[in-house]
């Protein structure tokens, strides 16, 4: 029988090959009424246009696919040269998905050290006394200096690799530091989790959880949470702290026992469902790859192992039947009803390239074994 993953990744490699010719030296964002929007490398999601390069490229062998993958390194070199944009904390998704991807799958020398540049660029975000990476804006922006974010739990693996890189202690120190006050302060008791926190930038003191993207400050905005799953995961691989592994646990049940019942997440757990209601299938993509990541690191005789694999294939298999956009020859992205910034009124239900690179990540773990670019492989 014709495997419904190896449908979904060829349908995906052959789309993305039509991309390159469609997006020529420009990275895709987010779609308007199927269409991607494009920039010239200036936008935080574009290392996930590279990150699907490379996974076609192993998938294919396609020299077309290494040589776009290669490209858009040498445009992330240029990036990082002239500092374009890079005063944000999203540095790991930019170089971990082109350039450190190149060192991965190519050895490729100059781009590991491109890789480790980009570390450095990160590192100047930590922040004392206050113990963390501040997610958005320079040390001295009044609005900003207190604030983390979720979402960087999937940039600190930048940071691991350098440490194992280098030998330097000082990059894993901070990652591990920023995912212990990630757990602390983004974690809520009943195990859902705030978007963002903010802390006094002068004593480190917390003030509070808030949202940027999400219904409401209280509320749990699923890319969010989907983001916890597998940055926690992934900051136990590298540290083996078992308090980062439980807290993937309770988010990832969290996630999975607030599912409608398609097994596809609305964009934010407490927004009121109607018939109109945003889905956010990119962040059932994030945490499907999340569950991927989770599940590699339980015993079989962990009571919840087999749980999030039935939810998982549950997720993939509506995600590939009701989402994805297979047979749509002309169709620009692979996942259909992701949402951006549902509040912002910007794409709430449309492409995002970061929903198709994690699900394509995802098929290609469920299928061949690849687990994308977070870290080293074995």
């Amino acid at each position: 029988m014709y495997h419904m993953w190896t449908q979904a990744i060829e349908d995906a490699v052959a789309k993305t090959l039509k991309n390159i010719d469609r997006f020529g030296p420009k990275f895709p964002h987010v779609s308007r009424n199927g269409t991607y929007e494009l920039n010239d490398n200036d936008d935080w999601t574009d290392g996930f246009w590279s990150g699907m390069l490379w996974l076609c490229y192993e998938y294919s062998g396609d020299d077309r696919f290494r040589q776009a993958a290669e490209a858009t390194v040498a445009s992330f070199r240029k990036r990082l040269e002239d500092h374009v944009v890079l005063d944000h904390h999203d540095i790991g998704f930019l170089y971990s998905l082109s350039a450190k991807a190149q060192w991965i799958v190519l050895k490729d020398e100059s781009a590991r050290q491109l890789t480790l540049q980009a570390a450095d660029v990160l590192m100047k975000r930590w922040r004392e006394p206050g113990g963390y990476i501040q997610a958005w804006g320079r040390k001295d922006d009044a609005k900003e200096a207190g604030r983390i974010i979720i979402d960087c739990l999937l940039n600190l693996p930048l940071l691991y690799w350098a440490s194992e890189q280098t030998g330097d202690p000082v990059y894993r120190d901070a990652a591990a530091a920023q995912a212990e006050k990630s757990r602390r302060y983004l974690v809520r008791g009943d195990d859902s989790s705030y978007h963002t926190f903010f802390f006094n930038p002068e004593t480190g003191e917390p003030i509070g959880g808030a949202t940027h993207q999400g219904y409401s400050n209280g509320s749990t905005w699923t890319r969010g949470q989907a983001w916890g799953i597998y940055g926690f995961a992934l900051s136990y691989r590298y540290t083996q702290n078992p308090r980062f592994l439980e807290t993937s646990k309770r988010l990832a049940r969290y996630f999975l026992e607030h599912l409608p019942e398609d097994h596809v997440a609305y964009w934010d757990f407490n927004a009121p469902v109607k018939a109109d209601t945003y889905r956010d299938s990119s962040a059932s993509a994030i945490a499907a790859a999340g569950l991927l990541e989770l599940i590699s690191h339980l015993d079989a005789r962990d009571p919840d192992r087999s749980y999030f694999q039935d939810m998982l294939i549950k997720s993939m298999t509506s995600l590939v039947q009701r989402y994805a956009t297979i047979g749509e020859e002309n169709a620009e992205g692979l996942l259909k009803h992701g949402s951006y910034h549902v509040n912002g009124g910007i794409s709430p239900d449309d492409y995002m390239i970061w929903g198709d690179y994690y699900y394509l990540e995802a098929l290609m773990r469920l299928e061949k074994g690849i687990s994308g670019y977070w870290h080293e492989r074995k």
